[in-house]
């Protein structure tokens, strides 16, 4: 019942998921990857404490995420299927980099 309310009263919030293809529902409800990418990049900026600029802030975060994406083994086996669908549904927005 819990979990029925729920959903009730975020209706309109979770109704927009259900209009993406089945390819592109699995990439966004697979969040193991993204939550870990978040957890190490607040851990990363939590250690600094502040930033002088704004600069130093966004090339801290991006020398973590080359560091965090050079540990990636291999992608999801539906990632392949997504990608083609996100390039049909944004067209110039997506681009497709071959692996």
């Amino acid at each position: 019942p819990t979990v029925v309310a729920a959903w009730r009263r975020a209706w309109g919030r979770v109704i927009p998921f259900f209009a993406f293809p089945p390819e592109v529902r699995r990439i966004i409800y697979t969040t193991n990857a993204i939550e870990s990418v978040h957890s190490r990049l607040r851990k990363i900026i939590k250690s600094r404490g502040h930033f002088p600029s704004d600069e130093a802030a966004t090339k801290l975060i991006w020398l973590a995420l080359r560091n965090i994406t050079a540990d990636w083994k291999r992608s999801s086996k539906e990632w392949k299927s997504a990608m083609n669908q996100f390039a049909i549904l944004y067209g110039d927005r997506f681009t497709l980099t071959p692996r």
